[in-house]
């Protein structure tokens, strides 16, 4: 079904949640002029073959991994953006970053955490150049498991930037680049060690609007679900170990900062199992992540469910560790966890990573990193806010802008939850791929048609009703 609609214009979005792309020109100044700050203690690492996996066109790119067999199992080395590098604390450069805390991803362009020439120049890992690095190395023996690691400030050169699509199709065909052929393997073992975890791991495709001009010269828009290839679960599960060992890092040693997460409460897992189980599948003998695992996420029904997961991670907050406190877990990931991967688009990055620094140096945490702990709590739980309210409206106003020519037609749907008494359910519709309010109540589970009765994208709403005209 092709679904014809007017242009989107996301700039009413950005405008009611006050998100600013441009910066200052004294920033943008600050930014184009800023060097390495510690260029003279760097390790010189060039000689590892590093490379990007990222969407493709990305210009942003804040990882960059290699792995190699060894007699006792894998070495993976792990690249991440020094962006502490090229900002001095107490500069305009940091004073923004604050303002903005985090990329604010509006579909038509994000309003980014840096100006350009740091976030898709002098700091991302491009493979133009050498770039300053924060470089993990892990030893994991045979099984995918942690023998040690170590992080240190270091010069890489990438020597490649590949996406995602184009990884997927040499895995396909059975030629990986040399520097990730061991990708899935380690990748596959890392969630095995996650299942041990209990973790809760989502793959939720993303969503995007194809723009295509037929025939006639109509502007035709789709809302897809882009395929979840797996070499994106295998390369996030590099991230997460990345993130599981400098939160075990912090932990140890009672400072730093945390990602956190409580577990799901009782009545959230209750009511995930029963719209998974309406939706057709069964986990009398699977813990949730067992079962997370093993769907597929590019299915109707599988996206559903993942999409239905993510109300069990509800509450993710940061939390500042002092040595008189108890670290918090991250009931997601099983344990302990730092978000240390995305410095180029998270505030809060950057700031764990100085902490893993001096920590794995035997040294004591800077005082321009520990001072500013309780502003930077402050940043990221409000931008943490923002992004969700701004993800929310984008794609309420993407349904409604693509539906609003389709009032009137019937769309085929799987019920996820149905409540008679009030007369009301929520439907996943399998074309477009979205989760919507119906009027009715048919049986939770069913697979059946419901209409489209309203599309305002003024108002940012969709509605159908059941039964269907």
């Amino acid at each position: 079904m092709k679904l014809y609609a007017a242009p989107l214009d996301f700039q009413p979005v950005a405008e009611e949640f006050g998100i600013e792309r441009a910066f200052p020109p004294t920033v943008e100044e600050e930014a184009r002029n800023a060097r390495d700050r510690f260029a003279d203690i760097r390790r010189d690492a060039r000689h590892i073959p590093l490379v990007t996996i990222d969407p493709a066109g990305s210009m942003d790119l804040d990882q960059a991994v290699h792995i190699e067999a060894t007699a006792t199992g894998y070495t993976v080395h792990y690249a991440i953006a020094d962006v502490m590098a090229f900002i001095a604390p107490g500069s305009p450069l940091e004073v923004e970053g604050f303002k903005r805390g985090q990329t604010i991803y509006l579909p038509d362009e994000p309003a980014r955490l840096h100006p350009a020439a740091l976030s898709e120049d002098a700091a991302s890992l491009l493979p133009d150049a050498p770039r300053p690095a924060v470089l993990w190395t892990f030893q994991l023996d045979s099984a995918g498991e942690v023998s040690s690691f170590d992080v240190e400030r270091a010069l890489v050169q990438s020597r490649a930037r590949l996406d995602y699509e184009a990884v997927h199709a040499d895995l396909v065909a059975g030629h990986l680049h040399s520097s990730i052929a061991l990708l899935p393997e380690v990748g596959a073992l890392r969630q095995t060690s996650s299942l041990r975890r209990s973790a809760i791991n989502l793959r939720v495709p993303s969503q995007s609007v194809e723009e295509t001009t037929t025939e006639s010269g109509e502007t035709v828009f789709e809302l897809l679900a882009e395929p979840r290839y797996e070499v994106m679960d295998f390369n996030s599960e590099i991230s997460l170990l990345t993130g599981m060992c400098a939160g075990q890092l912090m932990a140890a040693h009672g400072v730093g900062l945390l990602r956190t997460l409580p577990a799901a409460s009782p009545e959230s897992e209750a009511s995930f199992r029963s719209e998974i189980a309406a939706l057709g599948f069964d986990l009398t003998d699977q813990s949730i992540s067992e079962f997370l695992l093993s769907v597929d996420p590019d299915t109707p029904r599988g996206m559903a469910v993942m999409r239905e997961a993510q109300y069990l991670l509800r509450g993710a907050g940061y939390q500042w560790l002092t040595p008189d406190e108890e670290p918090e877990v991250h009931a997601g990931i099983g344990g302990y966890y730092a978000h240390v991967t995305a410095p180029l688009r998270r505030l809060a990055d950057r700031f764990a990573t100085e902490v893993c620094l001096a920590l794995s140096a035997g040294e004591p945490v800077p005082e321009w990193v520990s001072s500013r702990a309780d502003d930077l709590l402050e940043t990221m739980k409000r931008t943490n806010t923002v992004a969700s309210q701004v993800d929310r409206a984008c794609l309420k106003l993407t349904e409604a802008t693509v539906l609003a020519p389709w009032v009137g037609t019937n769309f085929d749907s799987i019920i996820l939850d149905s409540d008679p008494e009030k007369s009301k359910a929520r439907a996943f519709v399998t074309t477009p791929p979205i989760v919507a309010d119906v009027i009715g109540a048919p049986e939770s589970g069913a697979e059946t048609a419901i209409s489209l009765v309203r599309a305002n994208p003024a108002a940012r709403s969709v509605a159908f009703a059941w039964p269907a005209d």
